[in-house]
């Protein structure tokens, strides 16, 4: 991507070659095991399926000591489980790197284990920036994929211990010369976020936010919204489940009122809808698409995170609001094809043949 002038919060800005276009804000490195599994080890675990809620260290040990009993093969699968670096923003920025050739870096720690050894090393091979990441005496994050016969996945995260990077340690250099700034939100890393928030405006950042979990937005709503209402957040992607917890208690809590709601506080809105599409929001224009793909997906993991890179992609490309929720669409299509949250090269391939067949652009990749 180089050197280009780019419209950032209204002024023109020329970003030097060496920095990443699009950054990512992880605390804490995060290693995804991926499985299929039968239906009574999820009866088992705590919490509902579908969601994501923390688990300590212990709970996480038994998790993965079960799943040898439980895991279901998969056609087409050399591997029942697959291990890889993980976490939404970190699948949304190695998506931008890999499948669209887009200049990223991470920001975050790692701990000096194999478990952080394996996370840099994907991120490296994916072309992603890791000079913004620091190493730590202490352990890495760890997640558990759980994932059913239907696709629908149920993870089970362990950050307790892990080590992230701190508020205070974040400097303007992590930020100068990039446009864009993903984060995931966290109520454990709210004090980090805000920190990053604070400097990249200053930076002339747009910040691009993901909702999390319907979790998340259940227990950690005042947060969130207070964060949403400070008119920070540029661009908010939820899904229908984190859309209907932002308004509960609301006579009105159906996707198109949270969307509206997000459009009021940000200045793109996504609710994405699984097998019926997404709707989004910017000034005035609302749309609809529909989804791409398999009507029963693999693998849900990383959906609602490789919508958000195809996403992206559209808008510093200047696609229109539709065009943007197109490649997002295929983007999310392609990395429920197969286990996990890392698109396989094949995948790549299909997602290319769709924006093709959606007229989108596709030449000037890598270019």
């Amino acid at each position: 991507m180089g050197a280009e002038s780019l419209q950032g919060n209204g002024e023109a800005r020329f970003l030097p070659p060496s920095a990443p276009l699009i950054l990512g804000l992880q605390p804490a490195a995060l290693i995804d095991h991926v499985t299929h599994v039968d239906l009574s080890l999820l009866d088992q675990i705590p919490g509902e399926r579908g969601g994501s809620i923390p688990v300590g260290v212990e709970e996480l040990e038994h998790i993965l000591g079960e799943l040898k009993k439980h895991i279901l093969s998969t056609p087409g699968d050399s591997s029942p489980m697959k291990t890889m670096a993980g976490g939404s923003v970190a699948n949304t920025i190695r998506g931008l790197s890999v499948g669209f050739g887009v200049a990223t870096g991470m920001i975050g720690a790692y701990g000096n284990n194999k478990e952080g050894q394996l996370f840099v090393r994907n991120m490296s091979i994916s072309r992603v920036d890791i000079s913004r990441l620091r190493m730590k005496e202490g352990p890495t994050g760890q997640c558990v994929c759980l994932v059913d016969a239907l696709g629908n996945r149920t993870m089970r995260p362990c950050l307790s211990n892990a080590v992230k990077v701190q508020a205070n340690e974040l400097t303007r250099e992590d930020f100068n010369g990039s446009k864009w700034l993903v984060l995931r939100y966290a109520k454990f890393n709210l004090e980090v976020i805000q920190a990053a928030i604070r400097i990249a405006k200053q930076e002339g950042l747009s910040i691009s936010l993901d909702l999390a979990s319907f979790e998340m937005v259940r227990n950690f709503r005042l947060p969130l919204l207070q964060l949403l209402e400070s008119g920070d957040i540029d661009l908010c992607f939820a899904n229908e489940d984190e859309a209907t917890e932002l308004l509960r208690g609301e006579q009105n809590a159906d996707p198109e009122a949270a969307l509206e709601f997000l459009a009021k506080h940000c200045r793109w809105a996504v609710v994405t809808l699984g097998a019926n599409g997404c709707i989004a929001k910017h000034g005035t224009e609302v749309v609809r698409v529909p989804a791409i793909g398999e009507a029963r997906p693999v693998d849900a993991t990383g959906a609602g995170d490789l919508f958000a890179c195809g996403f992206l992609y559209g808008l510093v490309k200047g696609l229109s609001l539709e065009e943007c929720c197109e490649v997002g669409s295929c983007t999310g299509g392609s990395v429920i094809r197969s286990l996990g949250g890392e698109v396989t090269p094949e995948n790549w391939e299909w997602m290319y043949e769709q924006m093709q067949v959606k007229g989108l652009q596709v030449s000037d990749i890598w270019n």
